[in-house]
């Protein structure tokens, strides 16, 4: 079946805007608190700031503190078993919470209540749970919300969905430096490993010219690191005719007037252009970083992952690229105990690894999903295979990180700063997203500065404000 566009209409978001202002009338003049609990990837980040749009519309403050709350929204991701198992640990202790405030609310949301199997465990296991929806039904939640609260019965939203957009959402940001701008939703690459494009649908891109109003908006409100998301803003536009791919819009966004700079992810191999790279070397504002998700450096492995490359195509690119931008910095994710993974074809990763430098990059253990096309695939590797091999990993990556620490030192770097990791030391990042700290006795909050990197630890580059 096609898949069809489906655009929310502003009356639909404007009924729930309405729904809010009822909800706030209702509180009396009293502010509850609220709880927000977020999981996963910075895609989840940016949604639950749109949750938090939306409660603060209802009426609510907001509290880290479970105890305080009159709401608990838990938004939870679905890419690895390890994090599922965590929620549900949490959501089960909130049955405490609740016997000591009836009137709590609890509502879980995101990809992992979007999988049938997980909804209806949630259903039948953990009774504390009031409202469960998932992430295409995100912009219905005061609805959702109202319906919960009125105690007739417990509400469930999990049907199957292709996606949709909705634009004009409210939106509640924590911080005053760095943003997450969402430019697109949804996924049309079915690695085998991945349960992403199950849960948020096909790719849906957001018009351009909504994408620049937003971000005119935050780099009127001040923020200064702005990153553009998507599961793979490389593909963005596709859906749009033709008429602007993402290369194009950075440079439409690189136009705009303002102090900022802007990043994006995450970036898709397959889909990484020259176009893209020579864009990121001509315009200014963009920063010299990008995360480039390889996962193996087997090419049978990435066949059978349905990445669409191969290790060679991928070291063409990271080529091409350093030649433009030789500071640029290039992180990464890796899958080790894929299964029939051999350990010759893990050692392949890892010389792979070593031969990239990447500045950072995330290992993780390969975690088998349901509803994936690997999950039924022979030959699954133990777990102790597959910790031995993460720890293996681990090890290359952190001394690749390490390489590149050293690397910076001598060089003199514009580092934006975000805040106070200690008295008196401040931590902020690079255009090419090195990690800085300096000591201040004065705030640098927001502020860029030239620094000159003197050393560096395991975490961080330490320099001096020039």
């Amino acid at each position: 079946m096609a898949y069809k566009r489906v655009e929310v209409p502003a009356a639909e978001l404007e009924r729930q805007r309405e729904i809010c202002a009822k909800i706030r009338e209702g509180l009396g003049g009293a502010r509850p608190l609220a709880f927000v609990d977020t999981y996963g990837c910075q895609q989840n980040e940016a949604d639950s700031e749109a949750l938090r749009g939306y409660i603060e519309l209802m009426g609510f403050g907001f509290t880290e503190d479970e105890n305080e709350a009159e709401l608990i929204v838990v938004n939870t991701c679905a890419v690895r078993g390890h994090a599922e198992m965590r929620v549900l640990g949490n959501v089960g202790a909130l049955v405490h919470a609740k016997a000591r405030n009836p009137r709590l609310i609890v509502a879980v949301c995101g990809c992992m209540v979007q999988q049938p199997h997980m909804a209806e465990k949630i259903k039948n296991s953990f009774r504390v749970v009031d409202l469960c929806f998932g992430p295409h039904e995100l912009w219905r939640f005061p609805e959702l919300y109202e319906r919960a609260a009125r105690r007739r019965g417990r509400v469930f939203e999990v049907s199957p969905c292709e996606g949709v957009v909705a634009e004009g959402l409210p939106v509640h940001r924590q911080g005053s430096v760095k943003a997450w701008l969402s430019v697109m939703y949804g996924c049309n690459n079915f690695c085998t490993y991945c349960i992403v494009p199950y849960v948020r649908g096909r790719e849906r891109s957001r018009e351009p010219e909504a994408v620049l109003r937003e971000f005119e908006s935050l780099v009127r409100q001040g923020y200064k690191d702005i990153t553009l998301l998507g599961q793979n803003v490389n593909s963005y536009g596709n859906d749009l005719g033709g008429k602007c791919d993402f290369p194009d819009l950075l440079r439409k966004i690189n136009d705009i007037p303002g102090d900022f700079w802007v990043r994006f992810m995450t970036s898709h191999p397959k889909d990484a252009t020259k176009k893209l790279f020579d864009t990121m070397a001509e315009c200014e504002k963009v920063c010299t970083s990008i995360h480039l998700p390889v996962q193996a450096g087997s090419d049978r492995v990435l066949q059978d992952m349905n990445r669409r490359y191969t290790a060679e195509k991928y070291l063409s690119l990271v080529d091409y690229a350093r030649k433009l931008m030789p500071d640029l910095t290039i992180t990464s994710d890796i899958i080790v105990g894929f299964p029939g993974e051999t350990d010759e074809e893990f050692e392949s990763s890892l010389a792979f690894v070593r031969k990239v430098g990447f500045a950072r990059a995330h290992v993780f253990a390969y975690s088998r999903r349901p509803g994936t096309r690997a999950y039924d695939m022979g030959d699954q590797l133990t777990n102790a295979v597959k910790e031995a091999r993460s720890h293996e990993m681990i090890r290359v990556t952190t001394a690749t990180q390490q390489a590149f620490f050293k690397a910076q030192i001598g060089r003199t770097e514009e580092v934006l700063f975000e805040r106070e990791i200690q008295k008196g030391v401040w931590e902020g990042y690079s255009m090419n997203y090195t990690p800085v700290a300096v000591a201040s006795d004065t705030s640098l909050a927001g502020e860029i500065r030239s620094v000159r990197i003197e050393s560096c630890t395991d975490t961080h580059c330490m320099g001096a404000v020039l």
